[in-house]
């Protein structure tokens, strides 16, 4: 028979010992979850931690979960949390729409209409859905091409709060409409609505408040890039790169710090999402050139140091991705890999525009004309793992129909074009 003391220790132990299996399962999970909440993934730089990913794909490509063909036309990128999938979509110019489907089968919860499509009349013309829904806890953030700023409840839709950057802070977007994908930064949201009176706000993510404004010396056109945020000479500030050039501004006041404009110059639109690290800035258009610059600060000023400026490095929509000491994009009809801090092109591939994603150990691209590569990631030479292309493709496909970049989340990879979605599982065989 049990000692009734010896029986209570051990009951109090078993018990403290589900306690703590309960505290390290509820604190792992946000470590151990693999989603893909916004613009680029959780860091906004096109990487994810995921590992235990297939290392090559067969000649068919990975296998297929599912596909969505409703998702209605544009060019936004998912993101993906929570088990479901978030995006942006369009029907006609009439209906801009945010939709969530199930990660789980691609099937559709719920949408809710943004607006109506931005600057239909654009040239050359191909009006729709651009930005990439940010996911932040149990609230969606989503901006429509022609201007509608919502916050939303992820579970049904709820509305919270909506703005317009038009009507609300005299917005100007470009001739392409507005493309950013909104910024949750702390207990701010960072957009740019352009123009001479709020080129940049910071609003209360909650009630969508007025925080600052930040209003350029010259009026300056919203982009097409999406803001990032960086610390330079111990000061937090949010990056954007503007129709006029690149610009820092202080995260705490919305005070610019300083601009940099060759990268812009004679550019009629300006596409890439700059590339932070090691203190630098790596950032391009097709039309000019690409350029590292390093923000410091000199008697009490910032200013932008240019470290080399290379007009072969003319990355543009697609982006890029830095794995190690190098950096990975399309420029002059070529793949390329770029030593970060020379410029020096290492090698370089003919090919399609890429967009990327990078994920342990591998390179995700998404062609334009719709193939799926794995790379591997080598400043020796261009080494591809696999590649395919999208099963059941839309019927109509012209230019522009796979600008989407890829996503990835808990071992599944994400392809957006048109009005279609898939989603492949890349998990290595245990």
């Amino acid at each position: 028979m049990t000692n009734p003391s010896a029986q209570a220790w051990i009951t109090r132990t078993l018990m403290a010992a589900v306690v703590v299996l309960l505290l390290c399962w509820t604190f792992a999970l946000p470590i151990c979850a693999a989603d893909w909440p916004q613009w680029r993934g959780p860091q906004r730089d096109g990487h994810s931690l995921e590992t235990g990913l297939l290392r090559e794909w067969s000649p068919d490509g990975p296998k297929l979960l599912w596909q969505a063909t409703n998702a209605g036309s544009g060019f936004s990128t998912p993101s993906i949390a929570g088990g479901r999938v978030f995006l942006l979509g369009n029907e006609g110019l009439t209906n801009e729409f945010v939709l969530v489907l199930s990660a789980e089968d691609g099937h559709r919860l719920w949408s809710v209409t943004l607006g109506q499509v931005g600057r239909p009349e654009q040239y050359p013309n191909y009006p729709g859905a651009r930005s990439t829904p940010t996911v932040d806890a149990d609230l969606l953030y989503a901006l429509g091409s022609d201007g509608d700023l919502v916050c939303l409840e992820t579970a049904d839709g709820r509305q919270r709060w909506r703005k317009h950057l038009g009507a609300d802070f005299g917005g100007k977007p470009g001739d392409w409409a507005y493309a950013e994908s909104p910024l949750v930064d702390g207990d701010a949201l960072i957009c740019t609505p352009g123009g001479s009176n709020a080129t940049m706000v910071a609003l209360n993510k909650m009630t969508g408040a007025l925080i600052w404004k930040c209003a350029m010396p010259e009026a300056d056109d919203a982009g097409y890039t999406s803001a990032e945020t960086a610390e330079f000479s111990g000061v937090k500030q949010y990056v954007q790169f503007l129709s006029k050039g690149l610009a820092g501004v202080e995260a705490k006041t919305g005070k610019l710090l300083w601009r940099y404009a060759r990268t812009a110059k004679g550019s009629p639109g300006v596409a890439m999402t700059p590339l932070v690290s090691d203190g630098c800035i790596f950032n391009s258009t097709s039309f000019v050139g690409g350029a590292l610059i390093r923000p410091v600060k000199k008697d009490g000023a910032f200013v932008a140091e240019e470290i080399y400026f290379s007009r072969k490095l003319g990355v543009d929509m697609g982006g890029v991705v830095k794995v190690g000491d190098y950096f990975y994009g399309t420029a002059s009809s070529s793949t390329v890999c770029v030593n970060f801090k020379t410029g020096d092109i290492k090698w370089q591939e003919r090919s399609k525009s890429l967009s990327w994603l990078a994920a342990d150990g591998r390179l995700y691209v998404h062609a334009d004309d719709g193939n799926v590569m794995l790379l591997e990631p080598t400043s020796e030479a261009y080494r591809e793992k696999g590649r395919f292309t999208p099963q059941n493709r839309p019927a109509a496909h012209g230019d522009f129909t796979a600008l989407a970049y890829p996503a990835l989340a808990d071992g599944r990879l994400y392809i957006r074009e048109v009005n279609s979605l898939w989603c492949y599982d890349v998990k290595a065989p245990k």
